[in-house]
């Protein structure tokens, strides 16, 4: 399985970002994916899932109602999009997946660190959030 990420730079606050990411070798299984990130000082926060079947995306109450993730289920592609970012959004962002079948509420489960967490993970990209 591999993932690859797309995205992230320097903006300033109030701006917008778009991330995506690339899911291949999981065949035509289904699979939940998303992001993590990982801010200055603190440990990884699953802040975004959405299953391949599309039934939903979750979000972390930091970033709800500022980001949007939307699946690409042909192309395996998702894309984060981060509007009205702040600087403590300043971070490193990583892909996420696991395989399986995942419902909206089910994905709860596997967006939050722990031993739940997906088992794979694309490299990280930079998204630094300064005026």
């Amino acid at each position: 399985v591999q993932l690859q990420a797309y995205g992230g730079g320097l903006v300033q606050p109030g701006e917008s970002l778009r991330l995506s990411c690339e899911v291949s070798g999981l065949g035509g299984a289904n699979y939940a994916t998303g992001w993590f990130r990982q801010l200055p000082g603190k440990g990884p926060e699953g802040i975004s899932c959405i299953g391949s079947t599309d039934e939903g995306a979750i979000y972390a109450g930091s970033v709800k109602g500022r980001f949007t993730l939307s699946i690409d289920k042909v192309k395996k592609t998702t894309y984060l999009q981060m509007n009205n970012l702040k600087s403590e959004d300043t971070g490193v962002y990583y892909c996420v997946a696991d395989r399986g079948y995942y419902s909206t509420d089910s994905l709860y489960r596997v967006c939050t660190p722990g031993p739940r967490s997906p088992p794979y993970w694309g490299q990280g990209t930079l998204v630094t959030v300064s005026s």
